[in-house]
């Protein structure tokens, strides 16, 4: 008897089986999105990419967390292809956030925060996401994300703000024009997670004031538009999931020592601790 734990984004899902004896294996295989996957392409991914990595575990529990989740109709899907591979067993099926929740807050309270492509968060009353602040999405919202950090970037790029040394450290790795920028932006697919990219040269560039200043006013953006709306942030940690969080921690547990703020936990990707409170 084992369980099988999902964390999927669009690109990549993280599978995890843990069965009686503790022990564990960790598949990586692309993301299920069930705006781009239907049932049958989701079956025929998990038979390809996952059956043959986990071997002959006999899978009696599965907790699906992914994208696209918030849709019944999306949960009802991907639960039934799930079904349909491993015949018997129970499927549940829920949101990215409630995964980041459970998996630094356990069973206490506290607020839970997504800072990687993109943001979200929201208060957990230990038991289920009790309070949520809205997304937007990258074009008027995601305070604090890559894409938004990676925006900044191309404004002060752009925009001719970056001193000469910036300036030069930029053309010599992305070596890309205005137009070739724009395109990306604003033709072609996913400019999401293009925007976010640039969220790396932030992290090679730290102790540059004009770097500093883009982390700190965007991630302080996150905290003034989303942590300050709930009562709880003041009553219970605030932790947070995601790539950009765990690599600018840093700047995070100074805001939090600004706002006044109890932070948890940070950590890069949510499947440890889901791992934890599942197997409890």
């Amino acid at each position: 008897m084992a369980i099988l734990i999902a964390d999927s984004g669009a690109t990549k899902c993280e599978w995890a089986v843990v069965d009686k004896e503790k022990s564990r294996k960790t598949v990586f295989t692309q993301g299920i999105s069930p705006y781009f996957l239907n049932g049958p392409q989701i079956q025929d991914l998990v038979k390809r990419e996952l059956l043959p990595a986990i071997g002959k575990f006999n899978i009696t529990d599965i907790h699906y967390y992914g994208t696209g989740c918030k849709a019944i109709e999306n949960r009802k899907m991907i639960a039934k292809a799930l079904g349909g591979v491993f015949s018997g067993a129970k499927v549940t099926v829920d949101i990215d956030l409630l995964a980041a929740a459970r998996s630094v807050c356990g069973h206490d309270k506290g607020i839970a925060c997504i800072l990687g492509t993109g943001c979200n968060s929201a208060y957990y009353n230990g038991n289920k996401i009790a309070k949520n602040s809205p997304g937007l999405g990258y074009v008027l919202g995601d305070e604090g994300s890559g894409a938004y950090l990676g925006k900044k970037v191309l404004q002060y790029y752009l925009y001719n703000t970056f001193d000469e040394e910036l300036r030069y450290r930029f053309d010599e790795k992305f070596k890309m024009n205005e137009d070739e920028i724009l395109d990306r932006v604003y033709k072609q697919p996913l400019p999401n997670r293009f925007l976010a990219s640039f969220t790396m040269f932030l992290a090679e560039n730290r102790g540059h004031f004009m770097v500093e200043n883009i982390i700190e006013d965007g991630l302080n953006d996150f905290f003034f538009y989303h942590l300050n709306k709930y009562n709880e942030s003041w009553k219970y940690p605030v932790h947070f999931v995601g790539s950009v969080a765990f690599g600018f921690r840093d700047v995070i547990a100074e805001l939090c020592n600004s706002y006044e703020f109890e932070l948890g936990k940070i950590v890069q990707n949510p499947m440890g601790g889901l791992i934890t409170y599942h197997a409890q």
